[in-house]
């Protein structure tokens, strides 16, 4: 009774053998157990056979004295090609010299010939459950370890130096070229990484999509100079451009590095990476120093007191006037939202925006402002503005709910502007277009917010239907010395003119910037010298 004999009948095999008797009666015995056969007379043919058929094949048997290239020789090759395919090799030899070459190229079993069927199937089944088995360890795109086999390597050593190395924005990378490329573009990038560190006794895995790490196997070596080996190939992958189908593909990596007990390492790497991130770092070693445990305790308490202030009232909207250049009066407000803690305290947005945004409470702020700004209009008639996302236009529950509140407040919408924030990227501007399009209908105006700050582009603006351009404070700021920005900011405002869009210059916090920009033909001015934001009551 031969055990387990059911795993063959989907399998795949590649069979080499040049000795046709053998061959024809073996490979009808293997027809009757395996889905498919592809059959070689030797080596060189079966070579062939594997690298045309490579995502069949599950299985190889192969014969070692063959003509044109032997057994051993197309062994060593296929392995180069997937160092996970199960190899087992029919011989007549049985010497121990033979068999210890055989497994140091990575031969799972063997048979002697002249060939048992019943030992030759048994010995295929258990090749097959024992790689099924490694495969749990194994990353299949790329053949290198996968995070199961980090955690456990890690299990068994008491200090460790590594580093987690992370591909920027490679979903995007996915979007614009496909998940195929994508593979492509993995499987040529985890290579680079087996060049530049194998040859320094690193081991490499594959422990998510586009997260790779390296863990040293020498436990004595320094930190830093294993910070500037990482800095090496980081520069090496922003230089190096990878070509997939005639595309040119540039990739960008962060790497955070750490040492310690093997989970404590690990643990350590995925909290420096995301500092260094943040922190516009390429690679960074972690230190204690850096509180990073106290940022996620802050989170932790951002995150419950957002939730609980959208239930209790704490947001509300805070006005900073803009002003026109020629009069000096005020035009419009700038929503801005505020947190107002229990006794009073009003916290600016930094401390809780970003987290806000990564915890996916941020759709609720911007319902809080669209209210607030429309409670300024009804009350006090007063013109506002309010910022608003990409993220924030492609939701299409955000869209049915402003939609629904500028129906139901029609009356005031005429007075209601949205700046759509620049800074941001924007990945489908069909939706943004569509966006304008329906607000301008329901009776508001649109511009686009923090113009100079990003992905800005001309070219996207006589493509929008907006009504003004509110140029970014980076621009603006020293703009009364910068020869530079005052440049730019010329250029900006000349554009806007022929094309009709009124302009707003932010962060005014001076006279010489007030007259610098009024100078250039802006319109309309922003900033501390004409009023920091207020509240409702003060407005």
């Amino acid at each position: 009774m031969i055990n387990n004999i059911s795993i063959l009948k989907n399998i795949t095999i590649l069979y080499a053998e040049d000795e046709e008797s053998l061959r024809e009666i073996t490979l009808n015995i293997l027809k009757g157990f395996t889905k498919k056969q592809y059959v070689a007379e030797d080596g060189k043919e079966g070579l062939e056979l594997f690298k045309k058929n490579e995502d069949e094949i599950d299985l190889i048997i192969t014969d070692v004295n063959m003509p044109h290239m032997n057994g051993l020789e197309m062994i060593k090759h296929i392995k180069e090609i997937n160092p996970n395919i199960p190899i087992i090799v029919a011989t007549a030899f049985s010497n121990t010299e033979y068999l210890l070459e055989a497994i140091n190229i990575g031969v799972d079993k063997y048979v002697l010939k002249p060939i048992d069927m019943k030992k030759l199937l048994q010995t295929m089944s258990q090749s097959l459950l024992y790689h099924e088995l490694k495969d749990l360890y194994i990353d299949k795109l790329t053949h290198l370890p996968n995070r199961n086999r980090l955690k456990k390597d890690l299990e068994d050593t008491q200090e460790d130096l590594m580093a987690l190395i992370n591909i920027d924005k490679f979903s995007t990378i996915n979007d614009l070229f496909g998940e195929n490329n994508g593979d492509k573009i993995l499987s040529e990038f985890s290579d680079n990484l087996k060049e530049h560190f194998n040859k320094h006794e690193y081991k490499i895995y594959r422990i998510e999509a586009d997260k790779f790490a390296v863990v040293s196997r020498d436990k004595k070596r320094d930190i830093q100079e294993f910070k500037n080996l990482c800095k090496e190939f980081a520069d090496d992958v922003q230089k190096r451009t990878i070509i997939i189908d005639d595309n040119e593909i540039d990739l960008a990596i962060t790497i955070g590095i750490a040492k310690g007990d093997g989970n404590i390492a690990y643990k350590y790497t995925q909290r420096v990476i995301t500092y260094a991130r943040n922190k516009f770092e390429q690679v960074m070693i972690y230190d204690d120093s850096f509180n990073i445990q106290e940022s996620f305790e802050e989170n932790i308490k951002w995150v419950k007191k957002i939730k609980n202030g959208l239930a209790n009232g704490n947001f509300k909207g805070f006005y900073q006037p803009i002003v026109n250049n020629n009069t000096k009066e005020i035009y419009k407000y700038e929503a801005l939202i505020r947190f107002i803690e229990d006794d009073g305290e009003v916290i600016a947005p930094f401390k809780f925006l970003d987290i806000a945004k990564k915890a996916k409470l941020y759709p609720n702020i911007i319902r809080v402002m669209l209210k607030e700004a429309l409670l300024l209009i009804k009350n006090k008639n007063k013109r506002v503005a309010v910022n608003i996302s990409f993220e924030d236009i492609a939701s299409s529950e955000t869209r049915r709910f402003i939609y629904e509140e500028l129906k139901n407040e029609s009356e005031y919408t005429n007075s209601l502007e949205f700046e759509i924030l620049e800074s941001e990227e924007i990945s489908d501007m069909n939706i943004v277009k569509e966006f304008i399009k329906d607000v301008k209908n329901l009776g508001c105006h649109v511009g686009v917010d923090d113009f100079g700050a990003g992905y800005s582009n001309f070219n996207m603006l006589t493509n929008l239907d907006i009504d003004f351009v509110k140029i970014d404070s980076s621009l603006i700021k020293e703009i009364d010395h910068a020869k530079n920005q005052e440049i730019i900011v010329n250029t900006i405002s000349n554009f806007s003119k022929e094309f009709g869009f009124a302009t707003v210059a932010e962060f005014v916090s001076s006279k010489e910037i007030y007259e610098k920009v009024k100078s250039l033909n802006i319109d309309y001015s922003q900033g501390y010298y004409f009023g920091k934001p207020m509240s409702f009551d003060e407005v």
